[in-house]
């Protein structure tokens, strides 16, 4: 379906029609293994000299099409869907980097992804070193003959600080590693990262691609244009003895160019186990089919809540990318043309305890620890979804007490403001 354009993909590409009972909606395959047509066929799969389904642990009929589709909206070769997005995240580390190697990643990431690349990849004997955002200095001193890729966030959670991806992308492939980008925020509406470079692209399903909070999920996208040859990339030039040998940047023909996702299906997916279940992954297709729509009102919605704020005696300071004067402006006009997303942080004049007033005082928005709704939502990330972060790494991270974050929905947009000026006007 190369030919047609975004919006079409989402609600088409991926689905075989053929397939089955001709169903228009895509099936859910609530399944844990598949038939093989004799012992030659089931040799041919386990041995990965022919594809197709074994057990859904590594790949399922409605995970598939959630796959390809993904792959398709962000202009990738292929996608594996996951279990979570932190699971993603995870098993894009791993699937590139053993014992020994590094990472650089900018700081201004989601507080579970700092503390994964803090607090857990180094007992799994990986370095991660955090420098600021698009500070190309930093970067060139944290590069070594160890390091294995550079982790971004297209707008970072929670401070939106939107990500120079070209020279990102030139930076990295400069010293032979790839780019990855977590594109959550942004989704492959408002920006598709491999345009500009990105070698891996990463979402959270649940938030934006689900759109509705319902469902738990994550996925990896391969551009399918990074050499893994590379000889510093062991994983794939060394024999791996759980596929008697088969070295992944070499022996894979006609799919080489598919060589990590591959690897990530069949060595961390299959070995570790973090699936998705096929009726998330039918729960994300639904929320495809209409995320361009979604995500232009969240957008529009977010901009104009925005601009409210700035007006507001109770509002100390906003950060929205697209709004006039905001210090991200520039390049959100660059990567985000379509709009620049549906988040908007502002810090409340006052202390914590005001925005604790603040949060406490809403009635419409609801109070929880996720993004991506078509419900409006907030939360203070300083006590909550970063608090295991040190006070020191939350303002390195850019991240002050008195930051509210919130996830602006489709609700109509008087009403959101409505309740955000009733609540700011109780913080006092």
């Amino acid at each position: 379906m190369g030919n047609y354009r975004f919006e079409t993909l989402a609600i088409h590409h991926g689905q075989d029609r053929e397939e089955g009972k001709q169903s228009r909606g895509v099936p859910v395959y609530r399944t844990s293994s598949y038939l093989f047509k004799n012992t030659q066929h089931a040799a041919n799969l386990f041995a990965l000299k022919e594809l197709g389904n074994i057990y859904t642990r590594l790949m399922n009929p409605t995970t598939d099409v959630l796959e390809q589709r993904v792959a398709a909206l962000e202009g990738g070769a292929a996608a594996l869907a996951l279990a979570s997005g932190t699971a993603a995240i995870f098993y894009s580390i791993i699937n590139l980097a053993k014992v020994g190697d590094e990472i650089i990643a900018f700081n201004n990431l989601y507080g579970g992804t700092y503390s994964q690349f803090v607090d857990i990849l180094p007992h799994h004997g990986i370095t991660v070193r955090l420098i600021d955002p698009n500070n190309w200095d930093q970067f060139e001193q944290a590069v070594n003959d160890k390091t294995r890729a550079l982790f971004v966030e297209t707008i970072g959670n929670p401070t939106l600080g939107v990500t120079d991806l070209e020279e990102a992308a030139r930076r990295a492939h400069k010293h032979g590693f790839p780019l990855i980008v977590d594109n959550t925020f942004a989704t492959p509406w408002l920006c598709r990262p491999i345009e500009f470079g990105a070698d891996i692209v990463i979402h959270s399903l649940t938030k934006w691609i689900g759109g509705h909070g319902s469902a738990i999920g994550g996925i990896v996208v391969d551009a399918g244009n990074f050499d893994w040859s590379n000889p510093k990339f062991a994983l794939y030039n060394e024999p791996d003895t759980g596929y008697h040998g088969l070295r992944f940047g070499h022996d894979l023909g006609g799919l080489q160019k598919l060589a990590y996702i591959l690897r990530m299906r069949v060595v961390p997916l299959r070995n570790l186990g973090a699936a998705i279940s096929p009726d998330n992954s039918w729960i994300f297709i639904q929320g495809l089919e209409s995320v361009s729509l979604r995500i232009e009102r969240h957008s529009q919605n977010a901009l104009e809540i925005a601009k409210r704020l700035k007006k507001h005696p109770q509002v100390e300071w906003v950060i929205y990318p697209g709004l006039e004067g905001d210090q991200n402006k520039k390049l959100a006009d660059k990567y985000l043309p379509r709009g620049a997303g549906g988040m908007v942080v502002f810090g409340i004049k006052g202390s914590a305890a005001n925005g604790a007033k603040f949060i406490d005082s809403l009635q419409l928005l609801s109070h929880v620890a996720n993004v991506g709704d078509s419900k409006s939502l907030a939360i203070h990330p300083s006590s909550t979804t970063h608090s295991q972060l040190s006070e020191q790494q939350q303002r390195e991270a850019g991240l002050d007490p008195t930051l509210i974050r919130l996830s602006i929905g489709l609700e109509h947009v008087d009403d959101i403001w409505e309740d955000i000026d009733q609540a700011l006007n109780k913080s006092r």
